[in-house]
């Protein structure tokens, strides 16, 4: 991780990049992300594996994620604690553009028309 480098100055994140991290609250492998990203986005986003391992390897470097142990050849990834400040960034940021966006849509017709 760079030395001195704020949770914020990880922002925002990729879309990818999110369901990766929100993935990795608890030790997973590659594949693993894979299947869940696309659970819990109902299909709406697949990551595959040179996406997936790409991040992986930009993520660790940056520590946001770390390898704590493999199974059978595979890595076994989680988030670290400067992980875990970034996403809670990005879901307040989420928080903040949903209420607004919310509030924008409910705002009457675009076209001006009642």
């Amino acid at each position: 991780m760079a030395k001195g480098k704020e949770p914020s100055d990880y922002l925002p994140l990729s879309e990818s990049t999110f369901y990766i991290l929100a993935a990795l609250r608890e030790p997973m492998h590659g594949y693993g992300v894979m299947q869940k990203t696309e659970e819990v986005s109902a299909g709406a986003v697949t990551i595959g594996p040179g996406t997936l391992y790409g991040a992986f390897t930009t993520l660790q470097k940056e520590g946001l994620i770390e390898m704590v142990r493999e199974e059978d050849r595979r890595k076994v990834y989680q988030l670290t604690t400067m992980g875990l400040e970034v996403l809670k960034e990005q879901v307040e940021r989420y928080g903040l553009m949903l209420r607004y966006g919310r509030e924008a849509a409910g705002k009457g017709n675009p076209g001006g028309e009642e």
